[in-house]
């Protein structure tokens, strides 16, 4: 198969300038402020964009070298798929974060909920709508028995080379 190209769109800029420190899901940076900067000739595609509260990022991530098919995940002290986990180092490093649309302002938008690191590039927006979602009810696995620890969760190091 040959090899998939993205360019980015646009710039998401937050106050985390490294990893370590930075909320590890959007669910451990409630208020957390930052803005995505669309490049110019993307700003005729954010037509209508301000009737959805919230927003699906979709990213690079760009500090992050190589991968591990099992990692011990932040909330977890016991290794795990990479693919059962929301781990930074994957074979294709791309993010997903689901992020509060405060005010746009032309090609701007002003988010909240932001664990994403300063200067990341921006791959794709996709407006969140929960009708859209899975409806039945739902397994979350090994994450199971430390989901209370996520609101106030920070990346500790351990993706750090």
């Amino acid at each position: 198969m040959e090899n998939i190209v993205f360019q980015p769109i646009g710039i998401i800029y937050s106050a985390y300038t490294e990893p370590r420190g930075t909320p590890i899901q959007p669910a451990s940076a409630k208020g957390k402020k930052g803005r995505v900067e669309l490049f110019p000739q993307f700003e005729d595609g954010l037509l209508d964009i301000e009737g959805f509260s919230h927003l699906i990022l979709i990213y690079y991530f760009h500090r992050s070298e190589g991968f591990q098919l099992q990692v011990k995940p932040f909330l977890d002290e016991n290794k795990h798929g990479v693919f059962s986990t929301r781990a930074p180092f994957r074979p294709n490093p791309v993010g997903v974060s689901v992020v509060k649309l405060v005010n746009r302002n032309k090609n701007i938008l002003e988010i909240e909920n932001v664990d994403i690191l300063d200067g990341t590039p921006l791959l794709d927006i996709k407006p969140y709508i929960p009708d859209f979602e899975a409806t039945e009810q739902i397994a979350t696995g090994w994450l199971t028995n430390s989901k209370h620890k996520i609101n106030n969760a920070v990346n500790d190091g351990r993706f750090e080379l």
